[in-house]
């Protein structure tokens, strides 16, 4: 089969980055008053994801820094529901590989399983806290705000979720999910952080903004008293500054997929599929009638969760699958559908071969693709040059480069796009 020649396409959208992430961590911390509810010598709790987020290391070693110098004891602990294997060992070791150790953030890490129970709402949802969390003087909880995988609403993904999800470890996330599937997930996640908050145990939060680069473009420090307000300001802000595919395709090749990427290892409101892999139902986002997913990302640990949104796949991702952590993520999320294993194939090309003639087009040669190294990375994409006169007519689009897709002697793709950390 032919392929089109490749163009390379910069998107240029506004550079918001922060420019001193620990400056303006120490003046949001200072500037909110959280301080004022602890005395020195007092133990605070601060919660952290399992989230690929840029510079997360540098703005949780801020964080930790700041609380040392007013006397306060910070530890640090998984605030990340099932995530890791649902194991103490394997949350500690997700944290491990952001830089985020006892060696370099000063301070513990404590990670177990243990939760107490803080009451429950009124739909009868009891909500939980992980022990050693509860048992400290207050506890802070650091994660991004950004747009969920599973559904829109007003909150969606941030501090006020990891409050009501990260925080209950596996015994809360299972449960979550379960009335989630039957109430809504916002509606969960508004009454069970509620739940928490009246707990009395949360000092606040530190809510990080991304820009379109997915740069921290922002930092707010939130007092308890004010997040669910400031998390509905701070998600609508995010959403104004999101990066989309900048039209409708064909066919998408990724080439890597995993939860340090997105919860659900490809952004749903990227590639425009449901958690449940559900085609195009974002009239805000472009119809992709077709993914190729061609690599499990090493920072997944394995946890493939989200592979079912693939249309194929190859041979070599689903030999990086584990399935204990991708099957207890996903069920643990009630979504069985999201570890589903699509159609595979032992290279790259073949894949291409078998899965463009079901796109829909008769002259495969008008097959429109798109081809990103992940979904957080879209400042730069591959596009066939059938799309060239969409491309120019976009102010926002830069032609940097054309040449012919490349494949290796093993006939799998050589892509573009240099490795990215996430």
């Amino acid at each position: 089969m032919e392929f089109p020649r490749l163009l390379l396409v910069r998107q240029n959208f506004p550079d918001r980055r922060i420019p001193d992430i620990p400056g303006e961590v120490k003046r949001q911390l200072g500037s909110s008053a959280l301080g004022a509810r602890l005395q020195r010598g007092s133990r605070l709790a601060i919660g952290v994801g399992s989230r690929g987020i840029r510079d997360l290391d540098t703005i949780v070693a801020s964080v930790v820094r700041y609380w040392k110098d007013q006397g306060v004891e910070p530890f640090l602990f998984p605030a990340m529901g099932s995530h890791g294997g649902a194991t103490a060992t394997g949350q500690a070791d997700v944290l491990a590989h952001y830089g985020i150790t006892q060696a370099t953030m000063g301070c513990p890490v404590v990670s177990q399983l243990e939760v107490v129970s803080l009451g429950k709402t009124a739909d009868g949802i009891e909500a939980f806290m992980d022990r050693t969390a509860f048992e400290a003087d207050a506890v802070l909880l650091v994660n991004r705000v950004k747009w969920h995988t599973d559904f829109s609403g007003a909150i969606e993904s941030g501090l006020f979720k990891m409050m009501a999800i990260g925080l209950g470890k596996l015994a809360g996330a299972q449960r979550y999910h379960a009335y989630g599937h039957r109430l809504g997930l916002e509606y969960v996640i508004r009454t069970v952080g509620r739940q928490t908050l009246s707990s009395g145990k949360i000092l606040g939060g530190v809510a990080l903004l991304e820009d379109a680069y997915h740069q921290i473009a922002g930092i707010d420090a939130v007092p308890a008293a004010e997040m669910e307000r400031r998390e509905e300001q701070n998600l609508a802000l995010v959403k104004s500054w999101m990066a989309k595919i900048p039209m409708d395709l064909d066919f998408l090749i990724i080439d890597e997929m995993g939860k340090n990427i997105s919860g659900m290892g490809m952004d749903t409101k990227i590639i425009n599929r449901t958690h449940r892999g559900e085609y195009n139902p974002f009239s805000d986002a472009p119809r992709i009638e077709r993914i190729f997913a061609r690599e499990l990302s090493d920072n997944t640990y394995g946890n493939a969760l989200g592979v079912g949104s693939a249309d194929v796949v190859t041979d070599r991702l689903v030999r990086a699958i584990d399935t204990h952590a991708t099957w207890i993520n996903a069920l643990t999320a009630s979504n069985p559908s999201g570890a589903h294993t699509p159609i595979h194939f032992p290279t790259d090309r073949e894949c291409l071969d078998h899965i463009l003639p079901t796109t829909g087009r008769v002259d495969l040669s008008e097959v429109t693709t798109g081809w990103i190294r992940n979904t957080l990375e879209l400042s730069r994409l591959g596009l066939s040059e059938n799309l060239k006169p969409q491309i120019e007519r976009n102010p926002l689009l830069t032609i940097e480069g054309e040449g012919p897709v490349e494949f290796d002697g093993a006939g799998n793709l050589v892509s573009p796009f240099a490795a990215v950390a996430v």
